[in-house]
C-alpha cells in the first residue's frame, strides 16, 4: 500500500485484500473486491459504480449487476462476457485477467472531488473492448 506521506496514487488494488475476476458461467463474468475493513469497504462501495464499470469494460449500464455485501466487506459486479467462454475469439477462458482495470483504478484523495483516474492511463484501444493485454 502506498504510504500516506508518499505522493504516489493509491489504487483499489492497493487497498483491497484481493481484487479478482472469474467466470459466472459461459456467458457472464464476475469481478470481486474483497476489502480488509469497514473503512476500505466504504471507499470501494463509493468507487465501484455502474458508470465506472461501464466505462472500464465497455458494458451497457443496464446489463450490469452490482452486489454490495457490507457484512463481508465485498463488492461484486457481474456482466456479460465480451465473447462466449471457449469460443474462437476468447482470449481468457477463465476470465482470470479481467480484474486488472478495476484494480488499477486510483482512489481519489479525500480533498479532491472529480473524475476517478486509472493508474497508468487508459488501457483501451479506440473502438475496441478491453482485450486483457
Amino acid at each position: 500500500m502506498a504510504s500516506e506521506t508518499n505522493d504516489a496514487p493509491r489504487t483499489l488494488g492497493d487497498l483491497a485484500l484481493e481484487v479478482r475476476s472469474k467466470n459466472a458461467g459461459p456467458f457472464w463474468m464476475t469481478l470481486e473486491a474483497f476489502m480488509p475493513d469497514e473503512e476500505t469497504y466504504r471507499i470501494a462501495d463509493a468507487l465501484i459504480t455502474t458508470e465506472l464499470i461501464s466505462e472500464l469494460y465497455h458494458v451497457a449500464p443496464a446489463s450490469l449487476q452490482i452486489f454490495r455485501i457490507p457484512d463481508l466487506h465485498v463488492v461484486k459486479v457481474s456482466f456479460p462476457r465480451p465473447v462466449v467462454q471457449g469460443s474462437l475469439h476468447d482470449r481468457d477462458m477463465h476470465a482470470g485477467q479481467h480484474h486488472v482495470p478495476l484494480a488499477n483504478v486510483v482512489v481519489p484523495s479525500p480533498q479532491g472531488p472529480g473524475r476517478v483516474p486509472v493508474a497508468g492511463g487508459p488501457r483501451r484501444r479506440a473502438g475496441r473492448r478491453w482485450s486483457g493485454r
